[in-house]
């Protein structure tokens, strides 16, 4: 049930959650009728995420997805949250540009498309200085570490990161790197369950887990995976709530053989003419044009 003591869920809202050790809950949503449902089901934050490319758009990773393509997702999921904070992802090479334009990019997020933030994956240093000029623009960012799937042609595939100690170092050291250039929260994805405990008692922002164990201070899943939409390979961590491909996919073979078979549509679900009416359309239409005889 939705947390009747607040009407809108704030950066500072999900920064008490954390130092109260309430979980954070999060999701994906691209459209207006799912967010809908997400944000009048309690969920605290929604994520536009560029995973749009994979389980809406249909390409094989997240690197084509365009700018104008996440603002036209974000749109509806804004209109629709009432409750939830909405990030918004920054696509890749959106925000690898000037700082001038990625500043720019970010800040379509929130005053063309009606997000309360954005999301940026990495933590290079030209990346942190990047963070810091979008927070002293007054735009509030959401840091990833671990597996980062816009770098999928640099990683060769999508794996689990920081399962070695050298890597999970640089892991926990990015993450506080992005804390301290000023994000309000970090994703970690992929990463094994312990290095994830070590980072959120680090952190004093909150970490939301992907693939990362039960010791985030949140959980994030994408909506697609998390209902059962496709039928295709899920992820070890994904935990599969519904079955809404084999639902759809029953209901639409229903439909075709109702319709083959004459059952679809019915008396009851057409419409009809009173059967006065009926008689005179009928006697009018059947009439002998005029000027001619009928044999």
């Amino acid at each position: 049930m939705p947390d009747k003591k607040i009407q809108k869920v704030t950066i500072p809202y999900l920064q008490a959650k954390k130092d109260r050790n309430e979980k954070i809950v999060a999701i994906t949503a691209y459209d207006f009728p799912v967010a809908k449902i997400m944000d009048a089901s309690g969920i605290d934050l929604i994520l536009v995420g560029d995973s749009l490319g994979m389980v809406v758009l249909g390409y094989e990773n997240t690197i084509p997805v365009s700018m104008e393509e996440m603002i036209h997702h974000t749109k509806p999921v804004a209109r629709a949250a009432k409750r939830a904070l909405v990030v918004g992802d920054m696509p890749y090479f959106s925000f690898h540009l000037s700082d001038e334009e990625s500043v720019y990019n970010a800040s379509l997020f929130l005053r063309e498309a009606g997000a309360h933030a954005v999301k940026i994956e990495g933590a290079s240093k030209r990346r942190l200085k990047l963070i810091e000029t979008l927070i002293e623009a007054e735009i509030p960012v959401m840091g990833h570490v671990g597996l980062t799937p816009q770098s999928i042609h640099h990683f060769g595939q999508f794996k689990v990161k920081g399962k070695e100690v050298d890597e999970a170092e640089k892991i926990i050291q990015d993450a506080l790197n992005l804390e301290k250039a000023g994000v309000f929260s970090v994703i970690l994805e992929c990463i094994p369950l312990e290095l994830a405990k070590l980072i959120t008692e680090k952190l004093k922002v909150p970490t939301i887990g992907i693939g990362a164990g039960p010791h985030c201070d949140g959980q994030i899943l994408v909506f697609h995976d998390l209902v059962g939409f496709s039928n295709g390979y899920l992820p070890k961590f994904v935990k599969k709530y519904a079955d809404i491909h084999a639902l759809i996919s029953r209901a639409v073979h229903d439909y075709i053989d109702d319709v083959k078979e004459g059952k679809f549509p019915d008396d009851n679900r057409s419409y009809h003419l009173k059967s006065q009416q009926t008689q005179k359309l009928i006697k009018k239409e059947t009439r002998a044009p005029e000027g001619k005889k009928k044999k």
